[in-house]
């Protein structure tokens, strides 16, 4: 029977880029996926067959370098039908804003000067901060406590950083920090279709609104990514977000890493207070010194290690993690080309006409409604590469915001969810309700179902103020490891977050590696 130093449960993203990175040091590595085929939100299925499948990300964003680099993905198989798309605005009349380059450094459309200056000089100083806060994704998040072995050199260099913006600009930065992203957009900027995407795109995967508290912070993340990961910044692979797992999948098992789909781990075995392997759903039992989790701190250990391995106030701090989804996925198969009013459609299309329209989503899903007027990020993969399916245009949107706990229930609620956006996408793309052969519409209840996601939240846990960084999910396991010798934590639920980026697998990885005390 073979031997393993490590298993770690959950092939998406972070997990294969932990595997890949231990098996480097030399690691005996088994990665376990409850789903037929390892890539998480990167994979999904087909509306119809001879269609291509609609993973739940359809677009790569913040790739970790060190992900891309060290599992040397491009030489596996990784390549990109487009990179650095640009960014529409879209216009109900047509009257499109696009932004493109690294978050969105040119302008076209119609603007007037002083609306192009004042985005140059609210864009410049967003970067800056954004710049000097990307190291913090790559480490371990730092302990608050005297003599809590954090690698002050790291700490120190990423101080500097800041330090390094200038006594006025990181003044502005403290007092900017917490506040939120709407009262900015504000003060800086006069036109509509500017703020209305800059306030979906910092509280896109959120359940905050632009006026919610911290909702700046979000966005300065956001930027912080694309800022480390600009090689596959706003990236389409060739092949579609699947192609981002089979490379992944076979860099790791190039590596030696021993990767079983359809194995749903039910329990992690403790014996004498230490993690010390796991059984499957099948009854399998699979032992090894160390049992890493890829897959929500929630269900690790609400479901996976039981209560009466932990004590009653970390069982209380593990169940109050907050994990509200707040976005909704359509699919759509069209049997022509939509006309967004002229837009490019290889470009990013994004409907969010004014800050008032993304909170106005927001507030209703607050009281479990359905928002009249979603907003939405639309992409059409066919604008980039042919997809099997003669005539076939896919179109992927990702909705904001659905409600997590519909007053009306979850049918009716997926029902107006889908009536309310095919509206919105009829006002911007006249005609497009004719063109629809597929449709499918997953609610946070459903991406929960099909993907493990409690609440239907990518990140595994939300991404606000008060679970990030060093509180993330919550402060006793924020660096990784967990009060259980021998078990590590290395999802989305930990530091940095979600998305199809691998930066919280690799980070634990270093972790375990650098022998760390839990």
């Amino acid at each position: 029977m073979p031997s393993y130093d490590t298993i770690i449960i959950g092939g998406g993203t972070n997990g294969l880029a932990c595997a890949a990175r231990l098996a480097k040091a030399g690691k005996r590595v088994l990665v376990l996926e409850a789903a037929d085929r390892a890539g998480g939100g990167s994979t999904g299925k087909a509306l119809a067959p001879g269609l291509a499948p609609m993973p739940l990300a359809h677009l790569l964003m913040m790739l970790d370098p060190r992900v891309l680099g060290g599992m040397e993905l491009e030489r596996h198989g990784l390549s990109y039908a487009a990179r650095g798309i640009a960014t529409t605005a879209l216009s109900a009349t047509g009257d499109h804003l696009v932004l493109e380059g690294p978050a969105g450094a040119r302008l076209s459309g119609t603007i007037d000067d002083a609306g192009r200056t004042a985005w140059e000089a609210l864009r410049r100083r967003l970067m800056a901060f954004a710049e000097a806060l990307a190291p913090f994704r790559t480490v371990t998040p730092p302990r608050i406590a005297r003599k809590a072995g954090n690698d002050t050199l790291k700490l120190a260099r990423i101080g500097l950083g800041l330090r390094r913006l200038g006594q006025d600009e990181f003044r502005e930065f403290l007092r900017m920090f917490l506040i939120n992203i709407a009262d900015v957009l504000e003060d800086e900027l006069a036109d509509d279709r500017l703020r209305g995407l800059v306030a979906f795109d910092a509280v896109l995967g959120a359940w905050l609104g632009p006026r919610s508290p911290n909702s700046l912070i979000l966005y300065l993340n956001r930027l912080a990514g694309e800022a480390a990961g600009t090689r596959a910044a706003l990236a389409v692979p060739k092949g579609g977000m699947g192609a981002v797992a089979d490379a992944m999948a076979r860099s790791v098992e190039a590596a030696g890493v021993t990767l079983r789909a359809g194995a749903r781990v039910e329990r992690i075995l403790i014996e004498d207070d230490k993690a010390c392997g796991i059984i499957l759903s099948t009854g399998e039992e699979i032992r090894a010194g160390l049992v890493v989790s890829a897959i929500g701190p929630k269900s690790t250990f609400l479901d996976l290690v039981g209560s009466r391995h932990l004590d009653t106030g970390f069982v209380r701090r593990a169940t109050n993690i907050r994990s509200r989804g707040g976005a909704a996925k359509l699919h759509l198969a069209l049997k022509g080309a939509p006309d967004f009013r002229g837009a490019d459609l290889a470009t990013r299309l994004v409907i969010a006409p004014d800050i008032a329209a993304v909170e106005n989503a927001f507030n209703a899903t607050k009281y479990g409604q359905v928002p009249e007027r979603p907003v939405m990020e639309i992409m059409l993969p066919k604008a980039h590469e042919r997809e099997t399916g003669e005539g076939d245009y896919l179109l992927s949107a990702i909705v904001q915001f659905a409600p997590h706990a519909p007053h009306s229930g979850l049918e009716e609620a997926r029902r107006q969810m889908l009536s309310n956006t095919l509206g919105v996408l009829e006002t911007y793309a006249p005609g497009i309700g004719g063109l629809i052969t597929q449709s499918e519409l997953l609610m946070p209840q459903d991406i929960e179902a099909r993907y493990g996601m409690a609440g239907g939240n990518w990140h595994h846990a939300e991404l606000s103020v008060e679970q990030m960084l060093f509180m993330r999910p919550f402060a006793e396991v924020a660096q990784y490891a967990t009060p259980i010798a021998g078990l590590w934590l290395a999802g989305a639920g930990s530091h940095p977050g979600g998305g199809v980026s691998g930066a919280a697998g690799w980070n634990a990885a270093e972790r375990i590696l650098s022998g760390a005390a839990a």
